[in-house]
């Protein structure tokens, strides 16, 4: 992986974590928080995606699309295991 591969995975988990803890309000882990739960959120959508058929396609804002929905769906579950 290259400097340039590795800036735009940070640069897309930031800006996905940091929608995600828009979206899901007082979810917010902080910068470094962020990028890693937008990250871990795209590892999520790309099992959960493809299970269930969805393709948002190729590219920058699709990938902070994808990585945003599952970061979302990342903090909704730990919301739920906090909540037990």
């Amino acid at each position: 992986m290259g400097i340039e591969s590795l800036l735009v995975l940070l640069l897309v988990g930031a800006v996905a974590g940091w929608l995600a803890g828009q979206i899901m309000k007082g979810y917010g882990f902080g910068l470094i928080g962020n990028i890693v739960v937008g990250i871990v959120g795209a590892f999520v959508a790309g099992l959960v995606f493809p299970a269930i058929g969805v393709s948002l396609g190729s590219g920058i804002i699709a990938s902070i699309i994808h990585s945003t929905i599952g970061a979302v769906i990342l903090l909704f579950l730990i919301g739920l295991i906090k909540r037990a």
